[in-house]
Protein backbone atom coordinates (compact mmCIF):
# COMPACT_ATOMS: atom_id res chain seq x y z
CA UNK A 1 0.00 0.00 0.00
CA UNK A 2 2.67 2.50 1.04
CA UNK A 3 4.91 1.61 -1.89
CA UNK A 4 2.16 2.10 -4.47
CA UNK A 5 1.24 5.49 -3.03
CA UNK A 6 4.90 6.47 -2.94
CA UNK A 7 4.92 6.74 -6.74
CA UNK A 8 2.03 9.21 -6.57
CA UNK A 9 3.73 11.22 -3.85
CA UNK A 10 7.05 11.30 -5.69
CA UNK A 11 5.34 12.44 -8.89
CA UNK A 12 3.45 15.19 -7.08
CA UNK A 13 6.65 16.30 -5.37
CA UNK A 14 8.49 16.35 -8.70
CA UNK A 15 5.77 18.49 -10.26
CA UNK A 16 5.84 20.84 -7.30
CA UNK A 17 9.62 21.13 -7.30
CA UNK A 18 9.64 21.71 -11.07
CA UNK A 19 7.03 24.45 -10.70
CA UNK A 20 9.11 26.11 -8.00
CA UNK A 21 12.30 25.84 -10.05
CA UNK A 22 10.78 27.21 -13.26
CA UNK A 23 8.84 30.04 -11.64
CA UNK A 24 10.89 33.22 -11.23
CA UNK A 25 9.06 34.05 -8.01
CA UNK A 26 6.18 32.74 -5.92
CA UNK A 27 3.20 35.00 -6.59
CA UNK A 28 -0.04 35.53 -4.70
CA UNK A 29 -1.62 32.91 -6.98
CA UNK A 30 0.89 30.25 -5.97
CA UNK A 31 1.13 30.58 -2.20
CA UNK A 32 2.53 27.38 -0.77
CA UNK A 33 1.32 26.30 2.65
CA UNK A 34 3.49 24.47 5.16
CA UNK A 35 2.54 21.03 3.85
CA UNK A 36 3.41 22.09 0.28
CA UNK A 37 6.82 23.34 1.40
CA UNK A 38 7.36 20.15 3.39
CA UNK A 39 6.56 18.03 0.33
CA UNK A 40 8.86 20.12 -1.83
CA UNK A 41 11.83 19.59 0.48
CA UNK A 42 11.32 15.83 0.68
CA UNK A 43 9.81 15.95 4.19
CA UNK A 44 13.19 16.97 5.56
CA UNK A 45 11.92 18.06 9.01
CA UNK A 46 10.23 14.68 9.52
CA UNK A 47 12.81 12.23 8.20
CA UNK A 48 13.38 9.23 10.46
CA UNK A 49 10.69 10.32 12.90
CA UNK A 50 7.64 8.66 14.38
CA UNK A 51 4.99 11.34 14.29
CA UNK A 52 1.52 12.17 15.49
CA UNK A 53 -0.66 14.48 13.41
CA UNK A 54 -3.28 16.97 14.59
CA UNK A 55 -5.46 17.77 11.61
CA UNK A 56 -8.92 17.86 10.04
CA UNK A 57 -10.29 18.12 6.47
CA UNK A 58 -8.60 21.52 5.99
CA UNK A 59 -5.21 19.84 6.20
CA UNK A 60 -4.59 19.43 2.47
CA UNK A 61 -1.79 20.17 0.04
CA UNK A 62 -2.20 22.36 -3.04
CA UNK A 63 -3.63 19.38 -4.96
CA UNK A 64 -6.25 18.83 -2.19
CA UNK A 65 -4.59 15.63 -1.00
CA UNK A 66 -5.19 15.11 2.72
CA UNK A 67 -2.15 15.73 4.90
CA UNK A 68 -3.03 12.45 6.60
CA UNK A 69 -2.54 10.54 3.37
CA UNK A 70 0.47 12.59 2.28
CA UNK A 71 2.36 11.86 5.50
CA UNK A 72 1.21 8.24 5.60
CA UNK A 73 2.77 7.78 2.15
CA UNK A 74 5.93 9.80 2.80
CA UNK A 75 9.17 7.82 2.68
CA UNK A 76 11.25 8.07 5.85
CA UNK A 77 8.24 9.18 7.92
CA UNK A 78 6.18 6.96 10.20
CA UNK A 79 2.68 8.24 10.97
CA UNK A 80 1.57 6.46 14.13
CA UNK A 81 -1.23 8.57 15.63
CA UNK A 82 -3.94 11.05 14.60
CA UNK A 83 -5.49 13.65 16.89
CA UNK A 84 -8.85 15.23 16.10
CA UNK A 85 -10.03 18.73 17.14
CA UNK A 86 -13.67 19.87 17.21
CA UNK A 87 -15.52 18.34 14.21
CA UNK A 88 -13.08 15.41 14.03
CA UNK A 89 -10.13 14.34 11.90
CA UNK A 90 -12.24 13.66 8.82
CA UNK A 91 -14.86 16.33 9.66
CA UNK A 92 -17.68 14.01 10.65
CA UNK A 93 -18.75 15.76 13.87
CA UNK A 94 -21.02 18.81 14.20
CA UNK A 95 -20.27 22.01 16.12
CA UNK A 96 -19.98 21.36 19.85
CA UNK A 97 -20.47 17.59 19.43
CA UNK A 98 -18.16 15.71 21.79
CA UNK A 99 -16.19 12.85 20.28
CA UNK A 100 -15.11 10.32 22.87
CA UNK A 101 -12.46 7.64 23.04
CA UNK A 102 -10.24 6.14 20.41
CA UNK A 103 -11.04 5.15 16.84
CA UNK A 104 -9.12 3.98 13.79
CA UNK A 105 -8.87 5.90 10.54
CA UNK A 106 -10.32 3.48 7.97
CA UNK A 107 -8.14 4.78 5.13
CA UNK A 108 -4.75 4.47 6.84
CA UNK A 109 -5.38 2.19 9.81
CA UNK A 110 -3.80 4.81 12.09
CA UNK A 111 -5.41 5.23 15.54
CA UNK A 112 -7.35 8.45 16.16
CA UNK A 113 -7.52 10.20 19.53
CA UNK A 114 -10.19 12.83 20.11
CA UNK A 115 -9.21 16.18 21.59
CA UNK A 116 -12.80 17.36 21.80
CA UNK A 117 -14.43 15.10 24.35
CA UNK A 118 -14.36 14.81 28.13
CA UNK A 119 -10.70 15.72 27.95
CA UNK A 120 -9.23 18.18 25.49
CA UNK A 121 -5.65 17.64 26.54
CA UNK A 122 -3.71 14.71 25.05
CA UNK A 123 -2.42 12.20 27.56
CA UNK A 124 1.22 11.33 28.14
CA UNK A 125 0.43 7.79 27.00
CA UNK A 126 -0.83 9.05 23.64
CA UNK A 127 2.52 10.80 23.09
CA UNK A 128 4.57 7.79 24.11
CA UNK A 129 7.03 6.81 21.38
CA UNK A 130 6.50 9.98 19.33
CA UNK A 131 9.46 11.98 18.09
CA UNK A 132 7.28 14.86 16.89
CA UNK A 133 3.70 16.04 16.82
CA UNK A 134 2.65 17.83 13.62
CA UNK A 135 -0.18 20.38 13.46
CA UNK A 136 -1.88 21.19 10.15
CA UNK A 137 -5.25 22.94 10.43
CA UNK A 138 -6.65 25.99 8.62
CA UNK A 139 -7.76 28.52 11.19
CA UNK A 140 -9.93 31.61 10.61
CA UNK A 141 -8.04 34.20 12.65
CA UNK A 142 -10.60 34.61 15.42
CA UNK A 143 -9.93 33.80 19.09
CA UNK A 144 -13.23 32.01 19.76
CA UNK A 145 -12.63 29.40 17.05
CA UNK A 146 -11.50 26.38 19.04
CA UNK A 147 -8.68 25.05 16.86
CA UNK A 148 -6.10 27.40 18.37
CA UNK A 149 -7.11 26.20 21.85
CA UNK A 150 -6.42 22.64 20.72
CA UNK A 151 -3.08 23.75 19.29
CA UNK A 152 -2.06 25.25 22.62
CA UNK A 153 -3.10 22.15 24.54
CA UNK A 154 -0.99 19.97 22.26
CA UNK A 155 1.96 22.34 22.72
CA UNK A 156 1.65 21.97 26.49
CA UNK A 157 1.83 18.20 26.40
CA UNK A 158 4.63 18.31 23.84
CA UNK A 159 6.58 20.49 26.27
CA UNK A 160 5.98 18.20 29.22
CA UNK A 161 6.82 15.03 27.28
CA UNK A 162 9.82 16.42 25.44
CA UNK A 163 8.26 15.91 22.00
CA UNK A 164 8.99 18.34 19.18
CA UNK A 165 6.02 20.40 17.99
CA UNK A 166 5.94 21.11 14.26
CA UNK A 167 3.45 23.62 12.84
CA UNK A 168 2.71 23.40 9.12
CA UNK A 169 1.77 27.03 8.64
CA UNK A 170 -1.28 28.30 6.77
CA UNK A 171 -2.66 31.77 5.92
CA UNK A 172 -4.71 33.76 8.35
CA UNK A 173 -7.81 34.29 6.14
CA UNK A 174 -8.25 37.79 7.60
CA UNK A 175 -4.67 38.66 6.72
CA UNK A 176 -1.94 39.68 9.09
CA UNK A 177 -2.92 43.29 9.68
CA UNK A 178 -6.35 43.16 11.34
CA UNK A 179 -6.12 43.19 15.14
CA UNK A 180 -9.40 43.91 16.91
CA UNK A 181 -11.07 43.52 20.26
CA UNK A 182 -10.25 43.02 23.94
CA UNK A 183 -8.22 40.32 25.60
CA UNK A 184 -9.59 37.70 27.99
CA UNK A 185 -10.09 38.26 31.72
CA UNK A 186 -8.62 35.47 33.86
CA UNK A 187 -12.07 34.63 35.22
CA UNK A 188 -13.36 34.02 31.68
CA UNK A 189 -10.62 31.74 30.35
CA UNK A 190 -12.33 28.92 28.45
CA UNK A 191 -11.98 26.79 25.34
CA UNK A 192 -13.46 29.67 23.28
CA UNK A 193 -11.05 32.13 24.88
CA UNK A 194 -8.01 30.27 26.15
CA UNK A 195 -5.39 33.01 25.70
CA UNK A 196 -5.22 36.68 26.54
CA UNK A 197 -5.13 37.79 22.91
CA UNK A 198 -7.50 40.06 20.94
CA UNK A 199 -10.67 38.70 19.40
CA UNK A 200 -9.11 39.16 15.95
CA UNK A 201 -5.39 38.54 16.47
CA UNK A 202 -3.68 39.08 13.10
CA UNK A 203 -1.25 36.13 13.18
CA UNK A 204 -0.86 32.85 11.33
CA UNK A 205 -1.08 29.73 13.48
CA UNK A 206 2.72 29.41 13.30
CA UNK A 207 3.18 32.99 14.48
CA UNK A 208 0.59 32.56 17.22
CA UNK A 209 2.26 29.34 18.41
CA UNK A 210 5.58 31.18 18.58
CA UNK A 211 4.01 34.00 20.60
CA UNK A 212 2.31 31.61 23.01
CA UNK A 213 5.59 29.75 23.48
CA UNK A 214 7.80 32.79 23.97
CA UNK A 215 5.41 34.96 26.01
CA UNK A 216 4.82 32.30 28.67
CA UNK A 217 1.15 31.85 27.77
CA UNK A 218 1.13 28.05 28.02
CA UNK A 219 0.30 27.13 31.60
CA UNK A 220 -0.23 23.75 33.27
CA UNK A 221 -1.27 22.76 36.76
CA UNK A 222 1.34 21.00 38.84
CA UNK A 223 0.72 18.27 41.38
CA UNK A 224 0.48 21.01 44.02
CA UNK A 225 -2.39 22.64 42.11
CA UNK A 226 -0.34 25.66 41.13
CA UNK A 227 -0.07 26.96 37.58
CA UNK A 228 3.31 27.04 35.92
CA UNK A 229 4.34 27.94 32.38
CA UNK A 230 5.92 25.51 29.94
CA UNK A 231 7.73 25.94 26.65
CA UNK A 232 7.91 23.35 23.88
CA UNK A 233 10.56 22.69 21.24
CA UNK A 234 8.81 24.41 18.35
CA UNK A 235 9.44 24.25 14.60
CA UNK A 236 7.34 26.22 12.12
CA UNK A 237 7.41 25.13 8.50
CA UNK A 238 6.80 28.51 6.91
CA UNK A 239 4.68 29.23 3.86
CA UNK A 240 6.17 30.61 0.69
CA UNK A 241 4.57 33.57 -1.06
CA UNK A 242 2.27 34.75 1.73
CA UNK A 243 2.33 38.41 2.78
CA UNK A 244 0.64 40.10 5.73
CA UNK A 245 -1.59 42.22 3.52
CA UNK A 246 -3.23 39.18 1.89
CA UNK A 247 -6.69 38.01 2.81
CA UNK A 248 -7.54 34.48 1.72
CA UNK A 249 -8.85 35.51 -1.69
CA UNK A 250 -5.45 36.96 -2.52
CA UNK A 251 -3.65 33.65 -1.93
CA UNK A 252 -5.17 31.80 -4.89
CA UNK A 253 -5.68 28.78 -2.62
CA UNK A 254 -8.90 26.75 -2.66
CA UNK A 255 -11.12 27.12 0.40
CA UNK A 256 -11.87 23.92 2.29
CA UNK A 257 -14.74 24.37 4.80
CA UNK A 258 -13.15 24.74 8.21
CA UNK A 259 -16.36 23.62 9.94
CA UNK A 260 -19.98 23.00 8.90
CA UNK A 261 -20.95 26.65 9.29
CA UNK A 262 -17.86 28.06 7.57
CA UNK A 263 -18.47 26.55 4.11
CA UNK A 264 -17.02 29.53 2.22
CA UNK A 265 -14.30 32.08 2.81
CA UNK A 266 -17.03 34.77 2.96
CA UNK A 267 -18.37 33.06 6.08
CA UNK A 268 -14.87 33.16 7.55
CA UNK A 269 -14.61 36.88 6.81
CA UNK A 270 -17.95 37.60 8.52
CA UNK A 271 -17.59 35.24 11.49
CA UNK A 272 -16.00 38.01 13.61
CA UNK A 273 -18.65 40.47 12.40
CA UNK A 274 -21.66 38.56 13.76
CA UNK A 275 -20.50 35.58 15.83
CA UNK A 276 -20.46 37.35 19.19
CA UNK A 277 -24.03 38.62 18.77
CA UNK A 278 -25.09 35.15 17.65
CA UNK A 279 -24.20 33.76 21.07
CA UNK A 280 -27.24 35.54 22.55
CA UNK A 281 -29.71 33.61 20.37
CA UNK A 282 -32.09 36.57 20.10
CA UNK A 283 -31.42 37.27 16.42
CA UNK A 284 -30.51 35.14 13.42
CA UNK A 285 -26.98 35.56 12.07
CA UNK A 286 -27.67 33.27 9.14
CA UNK A 287 -26.61 30.03 10.86
CA UNK A 288 -29.58 27.85 10.05
CA UNK A 289 -30.24 29.79 6.85
CA UNK A 290 -28.16 29.97 3.65
CA UNK A 291 -25.89 32.79 4.86
CA UNK A 292 -24.00 31.59 7.95
CA UNK A 293 -22.54 34.62 9.75
CA UNK A 294 -23.52 36.79 6.78
CA UNK A 295 -26.71 38.44 8.05
CA UNK A 296 -28.42 39.80 11.15
CA UNK A 297 -32.23 39.58 11.33
CA UNK A 298 -35.05 39.48 13.87
CA UNK A 299 -38.79 39.01 13.94
CA UNK A 300 -40.95 41.97 12.96
CA UNK A 301 -38.04 44.04 11.64
CA UNK A 302 -38.44 46.46 8.73
CA UNK A 303 -35.44 45.31 6.68
CA UNK A 304 -35.39 48.34 4.38
CA UNK A 305 -35.42 50.78 7.29
CA UNK A 306 -32.70 48.86 9.13
CA UNK A 307 -30.46 48.76 6.04
CA UNK A 308 -30.99 52.45 5.39
CA UNK A 309 -30.13 53.44 8.94
CA UNK A 310 -27.03 51.24 9.03
CA UNK A 311 -25.78 52.51 5.68
CA UNK A 312 -26.19 56.07 6.97
CA UNK A 313 -23.45 55.30 9.53
CA UNK A 314 -20.97 54.94 6.65
CA UNK A 315 -19.04 52.15 8.34
CA UNK A 316 -15.77 51.86 6.39
CA UNK A 317 -15.71 49.09 3.80
CA UNK A 318 -19.21 47.82 4.60
CA UNK A 319 -22.63 47.97 2.92
CA UNK A 320 -25.92 46.51 4.12
CA UNK A 321 -28.69 45.07 1.95
CA UNK A 322 -32.24 44.51 3.27
CA UNK A 323 -33.17 40.83 3.52
CA UNK A 324 -36.19 38.83 4.61
CA UNK A 325 -35.55 35.22 5.62
CA UNK A 326 -37.05 32.28 7.49
CA UNK A 327 -34.32 30.18 9.15
CA UNK A 328 -34.55 26.41 8.59
CA UNK A 329 -33.02 25.58 11.99
CA UNK A 330 -31.20 27.23 14.90
CA UNK A 331 -32.10 30.63 16.29
CA UNK A 332 -35.58 31.78 15.17
CA UNK A 333 -36.24 28.54 13.30
CA UNK A 334 -39.41 28.85 11.22
CA UNK A 335 -39.85 32.51 12.13
CA UNK A 336 -40.23 35.21 9.48
CA UNK A 337 -37.46 37.72 10.04
CA UNK A 338 -36.27 40.99 8.54
CA UNK A 339 -32.73 42.25 8.65
CA UNK A 340 -29.61 42.95 6.67
CA UNK A 341 -27.11 40.99 4.66
CA UNK A 342 -23.56 42.26 5.20
CA UNK A 343 -21.28 43.00 2.25
CA UNK A 344 -17.57 43.79 2.52
CA UNK A 345 -16.74 46.35 -0.15
CA UNK A 346 -13.24 47.23 1.06
CA UNK A 347 -11.67 44.45 3.09
CA UNK A 348 -8.67 46.48 4.24
CA UNK A 349 -10.84 49.32 5.55
CA UNK A 350 -13.51 47.20 7.26
CA UNK A 351 -13.36 46.81 11.06
CA UNK A 352 -15.16 43.50 11.25
CA UNK A 353 -15.78 42.84 14.93
CA UNK A 354 -17.46 46.20 15.54
CA UNK A 355 -20.24 45.61 13.00
CA UNK A 356 -22.46 43.56 15.31
CA UNK A 357 -22.40 46.26 17.98
CA UNK A 358 -23.42 48.95 15.50
CA UNK A 359 -26.27 46.70 14.34
CA UNK A 360 -27.41 46.26 17.95
CA UNK A 361 -27.17 50.02 18.40
CA UNK A 362 -29.47 50.71 15.45
CA UNK A 363 -31.87 47.90 16.39
CA UNK A 364 -32.25 49.52 19.79
CA UNK A 365 -32.80 52.96 18.25
CA UNK A 366 -35.53 51.59 15.99
CA UNK A 367 -37.14 49.48 18.69
CA UNK A 368 -36.48 50.31 22.38
CA UNK A 369 -37.90 46.88 23.33
CA UNK A 370 -34.82 45.27 21.77
CA UNK A 371 -32.88 44.32 24.91
CA UNK A 372 -30.98 41.06 24.32
CA UNK A 373 -28.98 41.36 27.54
CA UNK A 374 -32.16 41.08 29.58
CA UNK A 375 -34.03 38.76 27.22
CA UNK A 376 -31.35 36.10 26.65
CA UNK A 377 -31.07 33.22 29.14
CA UNK A 378 -28.22 33.26 31.63
CA UNK A 379 -26.33 30.51 29.81
CA UNK A 380 -26.28 32.63 26.66
CA UNK A 381 -25.05 35.68 28.57
CA UNK A 382 -22.24 33.62 30.07
CA UNK A 383 -21.19 32.41 26.62
CA UNK A 384 -21.35 35.98 25.28
CA UNK A 385 -18.96 37.05 28.04
CA UNK A 386 -16.60 34.15 27.38
CA UNK A 387 -16.47 34.89 23.67
CA UNK A 388 -15.91 38.63 24.12
CA UNK A 389 -13.49 37.89 26.95
CA UNK A 390 -14.92 40.57 29.21
CA UNK A 391 -18.07 41.11 31.27
CA UNK A 392 -17.31 44.82 31.05
CA UNK A 393 -18.27 44.85 27.38
CA UNK A 394 -21.81 43.63 28.06
CA UNK A 395 -22.27 45.77 31.15
CA UNK A 396 -21.03 48.99 29.51
CA UNK A 397 -22.71 48.50 26.15
CA UNK A 398 -25.98 47.39 27.78
CA UNK A 399 -26.42 50.76 29.48
CA UNK A 400 -27.33 52.66 26.30
CA UNK A 401 -26.55 50.25 23.45
CA UNK A 402 -24.06 52.64 21.92
CA UNK A 403 -20.72 51.47 20.57
CA UNK A 404 -19.00 54.70 21.58
CA UNK A 405 -19.41 53.57 25.22
CA UNK A 406 -17.12 50.57 24.65
CA UNK A 407 -14.89 52.01 21.91
CA UNK A 408 -11.80 52.30 24.11
CA UNK A 409 -12.37 48.93 25.78
CA UNK A 410 -12.67 47.32 22.39
CA UNK A 411 -9.55 48.90 20.92
CA UNK A 412 -6.98 49.69 23.62
CA UNK A 413 -5.84 46.11 24.23
CA UNK A 414 -5.69 45.41 20.50
CA UNK A 415 -3.39 48.39 19.95
CA UNK A 416 -0.98 47.17 22.63
CA UNK A 417 -1.08 43.57 21.38
CA UNK A 418 -0.28 44.67 17.84
CA UNK A 419 3.03 46.07 19.04
CA UNK A 420 3.89 43.02 21.17
CA UNK A 421 3.07 40.58 18.38
CA UNK A 422 5.27 42.26 15.76
CA UNK A 423 8.40 40.55 17.07
CA UNK A 424 6.85 37.18 16.23
CA UNK A 425 6.04 37.98 12.61
CA UNK A 426 7.37 35.34 10.22
CA UNK A 427 6.13 37.20 7.13
CA UNK A 428 6.44 40.76 5.91
CA UNK A 429 4.19 43.10 3.97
Amino acid sequence: MKLSRTIQTAAATLVLCTALTNAPAVSAQTVLTGIDVLEANGFGQLQGKRIGLVTNPTGVDRYLNSTIDVLDNAQGVELVALFGPEHGVRGNAHAGQHVEGQAVDPRTGVPIFSLYGKTRLPSAEQFEGLDAIVYDIQDIGCRSYTYISTMGNVMKVAAMEGVEMIILDRPNPLGGLKVEGPGVDKSLISFVGQYNIPYVYGLTCGELATLLNEEGMLSVKGSDGRDSTVKCRLTVVKMEGWKRGMNFDATGLPWVPTSPHIPTVDAAYLYPATGILGELGTVSIGVGYTLPFGMIAREGMDADLLASRLNSLYLPGILFRPIYATPFYGSLKGKETGGVQIYITDFDAAVLSQIQFYVMQVLRELDPSFAPFTQAPQSRLEMFDKVTGSKEIREAFGQQYRFEDIFSIWNDFADKFREVSKKYYLYGL
